[in-house]
């Protein structure tokens, strides 16, 4: 009798364990189908909106062979073209992984900019006036910029879990105050202006604050591979941890999250404490690395550009790397395009812009298609 309830029970504990191998494979090949969907959307929107950019400057009366090839020149033509591509997309890394964060919890943070301007502030103040070994010069400063800028971050989500105060208006409208802040540290007559020089910047920080180049003779540094770092520990946290899943579900419905015992306010401070610690990081990598100093205005845009590289990559940690080197590469290539003649630099923008259109298309439609059919 014993025999026979040991046997009925093995039984049934290798059919469990069968059943859920078969539901793990089960998940694995669902996400894997999803995932190749994704990118499929991705490549063909990418397409569609380069040939739409083809039909603009037909119409514009450029010639389209000489553009693109300045395009491809300018990004890829040589080293130095490939260092200013890196060198581009590096702190686009940053803000997109910044911007991504966010969205995953139902945030729209347009006020990665500003963060980055405190952390490079930040991270200039620490890199000039504090002495410290060289490894370990950098990581504080380091540190210290991802502080202030989930600092500033912490002010909208705060707000907008307090107050209910929409975070769209409270970050754009910080952005602009942080700007103007550093901004009024650097010039003239304050304390942190560097007279040597008439353009508004501070003194270069300490050759122990200084993050080594990479490839030389061009400006990239280890602030790349730092990036690629984060991007590896925000895809671990989203999708590995108890926590990333809780911020996920209050990004998919609050209400839910808040039945589940999820504490929707706690996800939001956190969710904009860790937007604004990336962005922070941002400025860092561009004043310990590209600049060795906080220059004003060192910024062509590279928070705007986050909120494009988080839609290319459809909120994915890893899609990141593409779309930060796919917006580095219209950058770098803008700068070719604009020095040849052949078409205004500005034609970056326009395929960044057609590229973001054709990946969100897709979503708005089906949504269109369901709330028609409701």
């Amino acid at each position: 009798m014993i025999s026979i309830v040991r046997v009925v029970r093995d039984h049934a504990v290798s059919s469990l364990r069968f059943a859920g191998r078969c539901m793990r494979l089960a998940a694995h090949a669902a996400r894997r189908s999803v995932l190749l969907r994704e990118t499929g959307l991705t490549l063909l929107s990418i397409s569609l909106a380069f040939g739409v950019g083809c039909i603009i400057l037909w119409a514009g009366g450029y010639s389209i062979p000489a553009v693109f090839a300045n395009l491809w020149k300018g990004a890829f033509g040589n080293k130095i073209s490939i260092g200013q591509t890196l060198t581009q997309a590096t702190p686009i890394i940053f803000t997109s992984l910044s911007f991504l964060i966010a969205f995953r919890c139902g945030l729209f943070n347009i006020g990665a900019e500003g963060q980055m301007y405190m952390g490079a502030m930040t991270a200039a103040v620490v890199g000039i006036y504090l002495k410290l070994p060289g490894v370990l010069h950098v990581l504080v400063c380091l540190l210290a910029a991802g502080a202030a800028g989930a600092a500033w971050g912490w002010i909208p989500g705060y707000l907008k879990a307090k107050r209910g105060v929409n975070e769209f208006v409270t970050t754009m409208m910080l952005s602009s105050v942080a700007i103007y802040f550093t901004d009024l540290l650097v010039a003239p007559r304050m304390f942190l202006h560097d007279t040597r020089y008439g353009s508004n910047q501070t003194v270069r920080v300490l050759q122990t604050a200084v993050l080594p180049k990479l490839l030389r003779p061009t400006q990239v540094t280890w602030a790349i591979v730092v990036g690629g770092g984060v991007v590896l520990l925000v895809w671990y946290y989203l999708f590995r941890t108890r926590s990333g899943y809780e911020l996920r579900a209050v990004g998919q419905s609050p209400s839910a999250a808040e039945y589940g015992g999820i504490s929707v306010k706690r996800k939001i401070v956190l969710a904009m404490c860790m937007a604004g610690f990336v962005a922070g990081l941002a400025g860092a990598g561009e004043v310990l690395g590209t600049h060795t100093r906080f220059i004003s205005g060192f910024s062509p845009g590279y928070g705007w550009d986050g909120i494009a590289g988080g839609l290319i990559a459809r909120a994915h940690p890893v899609g990141v790397l593409f779309s930060a080197f796919l917006m580095g590469a219209l950058r770098a290539g803008s700068m070719q395009v604009q020095r040849s003649g052949a078409a205004p630099g500005d034609i970056a923008s326009v395929l960044q812009g057609l590229v973001i259109f054709f990946v969100i298309a897709p979503t708005l439609i089906r949504r269109l298609i369901r709330w028609r059919r409701r």
